[in-house]
């Protein structure tokens, strides 16, 4: 019987419009992932992201999340775009060309909640959206969709990076997968290519991240490193550019993401004139208010010099 429910709701989460699934059972993070952690906590790896430091208890154990948690069902959502800016623009990372993934992944979860409960089994659950203390991306690679690559993004062989992840935690035993036995070999072309060298060997120092940097932090970028962000307008690729997975990255077939206008017309005489009504209108429903009208200034102020032969 379970083996038939685990099979139906793939087939459902599929027809939803995910682009992967996988499931793994609910049981507390590995030590060496523990110890991983909390290493980078200790050494102020996630800089001033310290909500990373909150329900460390439930971030290590999903059962402190669900009541009776047996399943980590893990879906991934392909945001690969099919148009991207013009490389002499003021660069817009992918994962917020369109409208904010929360609400599409959101909603196809619940409508997947929904079938399992319905039309399967009773659960009780809950969804997940990179809002809470949950491990994503150590779910995904548990549950068999991808592994975890030298950049610490989710890679899923044959299709890439480009992919937002979403669980739901229910209280029934299923059909789990198995992890991939894969990894990067001697590849390092995320670490290489890093503008910044924020990255080494599975660890990233968010104080020199560009994405940290230009999307959540609250300060204003040092000096030291704003000089390496180029043209990096609201976060970075470099890393998942570079990646050889990415060669097999398709275009997204959600609608949702696809980009708005004012992402591939955005210029340096936009950005001199936006005011914050301008912000507010241009970026309604996009990850991009993350940074507010403030953050994305202070972004234009610090790599406005490498256009300023431009700049009208």
């Amino acid at each position: 019987m379970n083996e038939q429910i685990t099979l139906s709701i793939k087939e459902k989460a599929f027809e939803l419009g995910f682009d992967a699934i996988g499931i793994a059972p609910a049981t507390p993070v590995s030590e060496d992932i523990r110890l991983s952690f909390d290493k980078w906590i200790n050494q102020n790896g996630n800089a001033g992201m310290s909500y990373m430091e909150n329900y460390h208890d439930k971030r290590m154990n999903p059962q402190l999340l669900v009541d009776g948690a047996k399943s980590v069902i893990v879906v991934a959502l392909n945001y690969y775009p099919s148009t991207i800016q013009d490389p002499k623009q003021p660069q817009i990372s992918y994962y917020a060309y369109g409208e904010d993934y929360h609400e599409v992944i959101k909603e196809k979860l619940n409508s997947l909640y929904t079938y399992i409960n319905s039309d399967l089994i009773e659960i009780n659950g809950r969804c997940f959206v990179d809002t809470a203390p949950v491990l994503e991306r150590y779910w995904a690679a548990q549950s068999g969709i991808g592994f975890i690559g030298k950049s610490n993004l989710l890679i899923i062989p044959q299709k890439g990076t480009f992919f937002f992840l979403g669980l739901l935690i229910i209280d029934k035993e299923l059909i789990y997968d198995q992890p991939l036995k894969r990894s990067c070999g001697n590849c390092s072309k995320c670490i290489d290519h890093c503008p910044t060298k924020a990255l080494t060997p599975y660890y990233l120092d968010s104080n020199k991240c560009i994405s940290y940097l230009t999307i959540e932090n609250k300060e204003e970028i040092p000096a030291s490193i704003s000089t390496q962000i180029g043209n990096h307008l609201y976060g970075c690729d470099v890393c998942q550019l570079v990646c050889p997975w990415n060669r097999f990255a398709t275009a997204t077939k959600i609608s949702a993401f696809s980009p708005k206008e004012i992402i591939l017309k955005i210029d340096n005489q936009i950005l001199e004139e936006m005011q914050q009504s301008d912000f507010s209108s241009y970026f309604k429903g996009s990850p991009i208010k993350r940074a507010k009208f403030a953050g994305l200034k202070r972004n234009w102020e610090c790599i406005r010099p490498n256009f300023h032969s431009e700049v009208r």
